[in-house]
């Protein structure tokens, strides 16, 4: 075989066989790094069928439409609504991906975008490459759906956010902070920040409680604030990698956009002095190695 002649060509699975899309794809790239670009861009089609099993396959920023009908009941059913989501991937192909998913097995999907119940039009949801959420409010139709489309490139969407209200009092040592008024009590309060992310149902975070609040009382009167945030009730914003319970952040009051993650010990004195040593600004009753002032009389 000529090897000026030689292609790559991904046919198209039978399931996902569809006027609205190529039935072959032509791998345009001569490396093997470009190869497997190539297969995991195309192989499940402009709109895939996202499972439980094939969730992974999908990267951000991804529109999902999410139906209530069973496909292997009703396999047309499924087809229609991803005749209509195809009409406007074919748009987009290369600039956001796309998928079909049902609703009974991503619920928990549904319920971190405020969902608990949908009818019988998809719902769609859509994450952009930072992880930020959003969702289609109007009925779903193709002119809706482009509309949000174009409203997302063009960053012209709110994302959404899950949050508990934000609390009528918080004057206690550790100010409570959710997703509403993060940026007040923590991005913009012009102060070093230590910041716990927790879960009420944590053992560790229930025997961590009286320490860290312990370690508020002893740095109230400095510049500087302690708080925690329910991170099962409200988002954690993309830049926290918050991969379990109790997890610490230190924010400088300089550089509140680049979150250093707290490692240390878990003891009063650990905190003082990891805080003492980091702290903008010296603290006022403890030196830089964490130990107490003489207050002279």
């Amino acid at each position: 075989m000529d090897a000026n002649t030689d292609k790559i060509v991904l046919i198209c699975a039978p399931h996902l066989s569809n006027k609205l899309q190529a039935s072959t794809v032509k791998c345009e790239g001569s490396t093997e790094s470009d190869l497997t670009t190539f297969i995991k861009e195309n192989y499940h089609g402009l709109v895939g069928y996202r499972t439980q099993d094939t969730s992974r396959d999908f990267q951000n920023p991804l529109i999902t439409a999410y139906y209530s009908v069973d496909y292997q009941k009703n396999p047309k059913g499924t087809n229609y609504w991803r005749n209509r989501v195809l009409k406007v991937a074919k748009e987009f192909a290369g600039q956001i991906s796309f998928a079909i998913s049902s609703k009974d097995d991503f619920q928990h999907e549904l319920i971190e975008y405020g969902y608990d119940f949908i009818g019988d039009k998809p719902t769609v949801l859509a994450r952009d490459a930072k992880n930020l959420k959003y969702s289609l409010k109007d009925e779903f139709s193709v002119e809706n759906l482009q509309d949000l489309l174009e409203k997302l490139l063009a960053d012209e969407l709110e994302p959404y956010v899950k949050s508990e209200p934000v609390p009528e009092s918080n004057d206690t040592p550790v100010k409570v902070v959710v997703a509403k008024n993060f940026d007040d009590l923590v991005i913009n309060n012009g102060k070093d920040t230590l910041i716990k992310f927790y879960a009420p149902w944590c053992g560790h975070c229930k025997k961590l409680t009286p320490i860290y609040e312990e370690l508020a009382e002893k740095l109230q009167d400095d510049d500087m604030v302690i708080v925690k945030r329910d991170a099962t009730a409200n988002d954690v914003p993309p830049e926290f990698n918050v991969r379990g319970f109790p997890t610490l952040f230190w924010l400088p009051k300089d550089s509140k956009n680049k979150p250093v993650s707290y490692n240390g010990g878990r003891e009063v004195d650990d905190f003082i002095k990891y805080i003492a040593n980091e702290a903008t600004t010296e603290l006022k009753s403890f030196d830089r190695d964490g130990r107490p002032k003489i207050t002279e009389l």
